[in-house]
């Protein structure tokens, strides 16, 4: 059987990346997805993977900044599949990178917080309440090793995912004893399309971000999906409150 037949989970920011993968991999287990972005298409075009596939998903558009829309997204997930079992934080911005603090803009600093530490503030105060009802769920927040360690040229995003870190931890403590467990994934430099980004037409930058992880690459998307479905389910029953380090090494230097 596997994994997570019978279970429903939500994620967020799974139109990409990170939140793709995790949502196909999680609907690989068996379970029913609802997946959401602000970019619409995208989670639709997620979902059609899952059905395709043979699963079951239905597409939500969420602005997760928006604590109305993050609770019509769980709300929608109820709605559609009777309970939601797991649920995987992922939207998340990059902000500034290659600016030191005082050259950093405000603006910007603001727009990070609010997508990556409000919108898990946000997402985790929707998903809670039915996971409390059943006595039962589990949270997996996508933070960054910026989380854990500092990342030169980038305080906005260190700071949030820093943040995003603390909370999970809280969250374990508070909703340890009513079936729930709360964890978070901190991924080094990932190949995804926000990392391609970040550093298209800067062949220095690639190269930097390579040899700074001792497996000498970055990592997949698939490979963050495999420790999200894990900690999604009863395989990892024991595990409440971790930040678990997915990052070929870097952190161990």
């Amino acid at each position: 059987m596997a994994h997570l037949d019978g279970k429903t989970a939500l994620v967020t920011g799974a139109a990409a990346g990170i939140g793709r993968a995790s949502a196909l991999a999680l609907a690989r287990e068996g379970a029913a997805l609802c997946v959401s972005d602000i970019n619409a298409a995208g989670a639709e075009e997620t979902a059609r993977l899952i059905r395709d596939a043979g699963g079951q998903a239905i597409a939500r558009p969420c602005d997760v900044t928006d604590r109305a829309q993050a609770q019509a997204m769980v709300a929608a997930t109820l709605a559609e599949f009777g309970q939601l079992d797991a649920a995987v934080n992922n939207a998340g911005i990059a902000g500034h990178f290659y600016q030191r603090l005082h050259e950093a803009d405000d603006e910007m600093f603001e727009r990070v917080i609010d997508v990556n530490l409000r919108g898990v503030w946000h997402c985790m105060k929707a998903e809670l309440p039915p996971m409390l009802a059943q006595e039962s769920g589990a949270i997996v927040n996508i933070a960054s090793v910026a989380g854990l360690i500092g990342a030169p040229k980038a305080a906005d995003y260190t700071a949030s995912k820093h943040a995003v870190v603390g909370i999970t931890k809280s969250a374990a403590l508070d909703y340890a004893k009513s079936g729930i467990r709360v964890n978070a994934v901190c991924p080094a430099y990932t190949d995804t399309a926000m990392v391609q980004g970040a550093i298209a037409g800067n062949p220095i930058m690639a190269s930097i971000m390579t040899r700074a992880i001792p497996m000498g690459r970055l990592g997949l998307a698939e490979e963050i999906a495999e420790a999200v479905v894990w900690l999604c389910s009863d395989a990892s029953s024991f595990v409440t409150g971790h930040s678990l380090a997915l990052d070929g090494g870097l952190v161990a230097i």
